[in-house]
């Protein structure tokens, strides 16, 4: 990746992550290297986490109980720990994506329409 992929790059905002890997687990469980890799696909390679980043937050996704996880094999035969989204983590979700549509529709005003820097 070159220098300038990497600056336009978007940094994750305090939280964000939580939300990301929520968001990824609504459709079915999934192991931590594939959580990551499903937040980098859907954001169109924009969004990277890194594993320093996303391990601890599975940890403390999972002690406040919105994720459960459990040991399995991966797809490549490796002992993995698979994630999923508990009842609390749902309900968790649809509070954060509240918040965050609350946010970019509060920045969104503040910006004003595109093109109308001068």
């Amino acid at each position: 990746m070159s220098t300038k992929e990497e600056k336009d790059r978007i940094a994750l905002l305090q939280g964000t992550l939580d939300l990301l890997i929520l968001r990824t687990l609504v459709f079915g469980r999934q192991h931590g290297q594939g959580i990551a890799r499903a937040i980098q696909t859907q954001t169109e390679e924009v969004l990277l986490v890194d594993h320093g980043s996303l391990y601890p937050a599975l940890q403390r996704l999972e002690s406040q109980g919105w994720i459960a996880a459990e040991w399995g094999t991966s797809e490549n035969n490796r002992k993995a720990r698979f994630y999923t989204l508990t009842k609390a983590g749902r309900k968790q979700l649809a509070r954060e994506v509240s918040q965050w549509r609350r946010l970019v529709t509060a920045i969104g005003r503040l910006l004003g329409p595109e093109g109308a820097e001068g």
